[in-house]
């Protein structure tokens, strides 16, 4: 299992950044969150900060396979 963020959903506030205990979260050009699924220690921290609940725990990222 892994997080991932729902891009459509994500408004950019950055508050998931700063909480992720192994720097997983990034920001893209928009600002929005891109959470790298190699590094991710599945913790929930990001989802549990999100402010629109746009981070979500799925099976797979679809890139770590």
């Amino acid at each position: 299992m892994v997080y991932k963020v729902n891009e459509d959903e994500c408004i950019a506030c950055g508050a998931c950044v700063p909480v992720c205990p192994v720097e997983a979260i990034s920001e893209n050009a928009d600002g929005k969150a891109v959470i790298d699924c190699a590094k991710c220690n599945d913790c929930g921290d990001c989802s549990d900060v999100c402010p629109v609940e746009c981070i979500k725990q799925e099976k797979t990222c679809g890139c770590c396979q």
